[in-house]
Formats: C-alpha cells, sequence, structure tokens
C-alpha cells in the first residue's frame, strides 16, 4: 500500500468509547428532566430513556439513520406521554447535545491525531452526530462529513467519494480508518478507498467481500506502521 495523501476517521468507537458517552449524557439528561420537567424523570429511567431512543425508528422509519432527529422525537415522545408541551423537546436536546460532547478519547486517539496531522491531510467521517468543533477536534482535521447532513450513510460509497472530493485526492490516494467491518471497512474498500481497521476487541474478521489493508489493536499501532 502506497502512502496515502488523505486519511479520514470514523469518529465513534474509533476515537472514543460511544456507548460511554451516550450513557454519561442520558444520566445528565435525567437529572436535567429531574429539575426542569420532574414527572419525566419520575416516569422515566435513564435506560428508559435509551429504550425510548432506540424505539424511534420503529416509530419513525421516515427518519432513516438521523441521530439527532431520532433523539429529538424520542424526547418528545417522553414529554408529552406525561402531559408536557412536545416543544420542550429542544431546550432537552440541547441539554443532551451538550453533555454528549463532554467526552474522554480513547488514551491512543489525540497522540495519533496529532503525529499524523505532521504528514497528512486529515477528515472525519461519521454516521453520527458529533460535531468535531465541539470536541476540540476542528484544528485536527480539513474537514468532517456528518452523514445526516449530507444526504448518505456509511457503508454507502457515495460519502466516501465526497471526502475524497473535497480533498482533490483519487480514492486509490485515499485510507479511511474505523472501528466497524462493515461501515468503515467494507465502505470504503467499494468506493475505491484503503482501509484500516482498528479492532480494539481482538475480533475475528467475517466479511469475505474484502478484507482490511491495515489492522491494529488501536491508533498508536495505526501511527506507528504509517509513520514508519
Amino acid at each position: 500500500m502506497n502512502p496515502p495523501k488523505l486519511i479520514t476517521f470514523d469518529l465513534d468507537d474509533t476515537l472514543w468509547d460511544i456507548e460511554a458517552v451516550v450513557a454519561q449524557a442520558e444520566r445528565g439528561l435525567h437529572a436535567w428532566f429531574a429539575a426542569h420537567h420532574p414527572a419525566v424523570a419520575a416516569r422515566y429511567s435513564p435506560a428508559d430513556l435509551r429504550r425510548l431512543r432506540d424505539e424511534a425508528p420503529l416509530r419513525h422509519p421516515e427518519l432513516g439513520e438521523d441521530m439527532t432527529a431520532l433523539r429529538k422525537s424520542s424526547l418528545t415522545r417522553a414529554l408529552e406521554s406525561v402531559g408536557y408541551d412536545g416543544a420542550h423537546a429542544a431546550a432537552a436536546f440541547a441539554e443532551f447535545w451538550r453533555q454528549r460532547h463532554d467526552i474522554e478519547f480513547f488514551p491512543d486517539a489525540i497522540p495519533a491525531l496529532d503525529a499524523l496531522r505532521r504528514r497528512f491531510r486529515l477528515g472525519a467521517i461519521t454516521n453520527g452526530n458529533a460535531d468535531i468543533a465541539l470536541v476540540g477536534l476542528d484544528e485536527r482535521f480539513d474537514f468532517s462529513l456528518v452523514a445526516a447532513e449530507f444526504g448518505a450513510f456509511k457503508p454507502d460509497p457515495s460519502i466516501f467519494l465526497e471526502a475524497c472530493r473535497r480533498a482533490g485526492v483519487a480514492p486509490h490516494q485515499a485510507l479511511h480508518v474505523g472501528d466497524d467491518p462493515l461501515l468503515d471497512v467494507v465502505g470504503a474498500k467499494r468506493a475505491g478507498m484503503a482501509a484500516a481497521w482498528i479492532n480494539r476487541k481482538g475480533q475475528a474478521w467475517t466479511h469475505a467481500e474484502h478484507a482490511p489493508d491495515l489492522e491494529h489493536r488501536d491508533l498508536a499501532g495505526l501511527a506507528a506502521a504509517l509513520l514508519g
């Protein structure tokens, strides 16, 4: 594999543990409800709020994979179920949004990005709704592609091709880095990019269609290999 001219990164579960981030944000949201709309907190535990969010795609299939819209719909449902005006969902989401960006990076993430940034152009491609400016990554990435805003979600090749277009490189000159075998690795390979699998849990590769060009347990190993 030739040195890439562009490296794009997945965010959730590649740079931070998204389950821990969301669980913390939902606990904070529950505390906010207790202070501002106590009937919601009395009826729904943090786990119940997660259940409402998980049910949102079934209730609102028209929202697709738009994480922000799905979360807002679940908050509207929680409020209205106990007699509050669903319009309060905007303020509830604002609190969740604030706490969702109070993250703890994997220890290897920032050092690896800083090292790679000195040699390569970096971009972000996410199916989630993280704002790179709110987590302090806007100076490390040249751009960020949020799937819900772009209109296509990984593994659709079009979002990977858009990243290459923005950077002015051909797909074969780019490397995508992510934790998800299908969304990140297979999606990038279908677009003609190279792919690096960050396999933190030591899983076996199961997608016969494509295999990663690189596989590392963490971003430190990837950075060492690319900077050699």
